[in-house]
């Protein structure tokens, strides 16, 4: 163990004696060692965006998604399919679920009167799809109770009514035999395809606008579908199980299809894996350059070096003791560069502007900077020092002791 702090002493006494000559040498290392660790790190949260991008589609694994259809082509009894699916919860302890309710409504704006799709749903959607607010806040338990419906508009309703402070409890007419005032709570982005108006209602209020069994088939043609978010692990035994026991209780007339809809049922691919694999070999080659530049620089300190060497053999050091305190010289060197290279980067990632360039808006969750992104620069920059610092040894190595004293 002395030995080795010995020759870490050595070699960085050493760098300091030749520090003009080796300074110019390590910036190209630790300008490579930035990158390959940038690349990695911008890689974890450009992937994150895409993961949460994906969940807000298709829900968070695992999502199974359960539809019922009749062979008759009637929905469910909806009183008995909504005792039905509360069963199915508490049997197997699902605590995050949804009712999926897709239809239509016409609603009254002050340039008229448009249809507007509605999708009803339940306080846990938001959580299993991500669904992001511009304004207000998401439903609540609370909701349920209220007398005049609680709506989250997207921000193309938003904008047609005028965008009137939420904190004035603005309200929209829903047309139909009965009127229905509903409260704008909330307002949320709408896609970039997306132009038409739409809001989000919970699922209970949706069933309550209509006779609950035509209501269903209204506008969209379909009954309710349902939704939960499970354990990936027992994704697979419940989808069985849910089934089973759906159909079990329903009838050889019914349908049932439970299926698993989150996206890492289909992909697990990186889809930056490769930009990250080009820049990264920028990257590598800048470090490779950077290893020639130091192997010049200590074949040029070693000429100098030479009687030193001599005399340090001639007082019984051993070949093994200079290779080891040669080759550590840029061992050190190049590690000195890959800490900096890494500082360079996590200052560079966790910077807000660049996360806000990366993430374009879609991360809610920026990961943390990663670790295994900070080892892979420290890692290729000891690589590269012993890479670099191994002719420089092998040479130190053969030079002769009577040699080097006359030289």
């Amino acid at each position: 163990m002395s030995n080795l702090v010995g020759s870490f002493v050595e070699a960085w006494q050493e760098l300091r004696i030749h520090r003009t000559r080796v300074l110019l040498s390590l910036v190209g290392v630790a300008v490579a060692v930035c990158a390959i660790t940038t690349v990695v790190a911008l890689g974890s949260v450009a992937q994150q965006a895409t993961v949460e991008q994906s969940e807000r589609q298709g829900g968070r694994p695992a999502s199974l998604s359960m539809q019922i259809s009749q062979s008759d082509g009637t929905a469910p009894d909806s009183a008995a399919m909504q005792a039905l699916w509360e069963t199915e919860l508490a049997r197997y302890r699902v605590g995050h679920a949804s009712r999926l309710v897709q239809t239509s409504q016409l609603v009254q704006f002050r340039d008229g009167a448009a249809q507007v799709q509605i999708q009803g749903v339940d306080p846990a959607y938001g959580t299993m799809h991500r669904i992001r607010l511009l304004h207000g806040d998401w439903f609540t338990a609370a909701d349920a109770d209220r007398l005049a419906p609680a709506v989250l508009v997207n921000s193309v309703f938003y904008d047609r009514i005028g965008r009137p402070d939420l904190r004035t409890h603005p309200t929209t007419t829903l047309l139909g035999t009965q009127n229905a005032t509903a409260v704008i709570t909330g307002v949320y982005q709408t896609t970039a395809w997306d132009n038409a108006p739409a809001m989000y209602m919970l699922a209970d209020a949706v069933q309550a606008l209509g006779p609950a069994d035509t209501l269903a088939l209204r506008g969209s043609g379909q009954p309710p579908s349902y939704e939960l978010w499970v354990p990936p692990a027992l994704a697979e035994d419940l989808r069985a199980a849910l089934t089973r026991d759906v159909q079990g209780a329903l009838g050889s007339t019914a349908n049932v299809q439970v299926y698993r809809q989150d996206y890492a049922a289909y992909s697990g691919d990186n889809p930056y894996l490769p930009l990250q694999l080009v820049v990264g070999g920028v990257a590598l080659l800048v470090l490779l350059l950077g290893a020639l530049g130091l192997v010049n620089i200590a074949l040029v300190t070693l000429k100098q070096r030479i009687r030193e060497i001599g005399i340090r053999r001639s007082f019984g050091a051993t070949a093994g003791r200079v290779f080891f305190s040669v080759m550590m010289e840029s061992v050190v060197a190049t590690i000195v560069a890959g800490v900096v290279g890494v500082i360079a980067a996590v200052l560079i990632v966790t910077n807000p502007l660049v996360e806000g360039f990366i993430g374009q808006g879609q991360v809610t969750d920026f990961p943390p900077f990663p670790v295994e992104a900070a080892v892979l620069g420290l890692v290729c920059a000891t690589a590269v020092g012993a890479l670099a610092g191994l002719l420089p040894a092998l040479v130190a190595v053969r030079v002769k002791v009577i040699d080097a004293i006359r030289y």
